[in-house]
C-alpha cells in the first residue's frame, strides 16, 4: 500500500529508511560475512540472494521496488564480474561504476530540469499533482539532487582510491563509513528538507476526499 500524503517526517523515516538501508548496504555486508566464512562464491551467492528476496518482497507488497530493483541490478552485475574474474576486488567494480553514473545522472537531471530526486520522492510520499508540477517542488528536488550527486561522486572516488591502493578489508571499512552513516544522514536530511520546504498543509490539501473524511 502506498504511503498517504501529508504524513509526518517521522513516518517517512520509519517507513522508507529501513528499506533504503537494506537495499543500499545489506548485500555488501552479507557478502563480507560470506566471503570471510566460506569464500568468494559464498559471499556472492548470499549477497545476490538477499537482493533478489528484497526485490520480491517489495513487489509482493505492491510497491514499485525502485531502490530494491537498483540494488538487485548492481548485485547481479557484481556477481557476474566477481565470478568471471575470480577476484574479490573486481566484485566491487560495478558498484563504483553505477554510483558514479548515478552521480552524473543527478547532475544532468538538474540541468535538463527533471531532477531525479523527484522520481525517488514518489517512493517515500504521495504528493498531489499540483504540488509536483510547481516551481517550488522542482527547485527543492533540484537542490536535493545536487547534494546526492556530490555524495555519490565523492564517495565513489574515495572508494576507488582505497580499492586500487589498499586491501579489500580496508575497502569494506571505507565503503561502510562512506556509505551507511553518510547516506542515512543525507536521506534523513532529504526527507527533512523536503518536508520543511513543502509544508504539510500544502501536501494535505491534495488528499482525496475519502482520506480527508477519514
Amino acid at each position: 500500500m502506498r504511503q498517504r500524503a501529508g504524513m509526518s517526517l517521522r513516518e517517512l523515516v520509519l517507513g522508507s529508511g529501513p528499506r533504503f538501508v537494506r537495499d543500499a548496504f545489506g548485500p555488501v555486508l552479507i557478502f563480507y560475512a560470506g566471503w570471510k566464512l566460506a569464500g568468494l562464491e559464498a559471499g556472492i551467492a548470499l549477497a545476490t540472494a538477499l537482493a533478489v528476496v528484497a526485490y520480491l518482497w517489495e513487489r509482493k507488497h505492491s510497491r514499485s521496488g525502485m531502490f530494491a530493483a537498483v540494488g538487485l541490478g548492481i548485485a547481479l552485475l557484481q556477481a557476474v564480474t566477481g565470478l568471471t574474474s575470480a577476484r574479490t576486488a573486481w566484485y566491487f567494480a560495478p558498484s563504483l561504476v553505477v554510483n558514479s553514473v548515478c552521480g552524473v545522472a543527478f547532475v544532468v537531471s538538474v540541468l535538463v530540469g527533471q531532477p531525479l530526486a523527484a522520481v525517488f520522492a514518489a517512493e517515500t510520499a504521495v504528493f498531489p499533482a499540483e504540488v509536483m508540477a510547481s516551481t517550488l517542488y522542482r527547485t527543492v528536488c533540484s537542490q536535493i539532487s545536487l547534494v546526492w550527486a556530490a555524495y555519490l561522486l565523492g564517495a565513489s572516488l574515495a572508494r576507488l582510491i582505497v580499492l586500487r591502493r589498499s586491501s579489500v578489508d580496508l575497502y569494506l571499512v571505507v565503503h561502510v563509513l562512506t556509505g551507511l552513516p553518510l547516506a542515512t544522514a543525507i536521506m534523513g536530511w532529504s526527507l527533512w528538507y523536503g518536508a520543511r520546504r513543502l509544508p504539510s498543509r500544502t501536501v494535505a490539501a491534495g488528499r482525496p476526499a475519502e482520506a480527508r473524511r477519514a
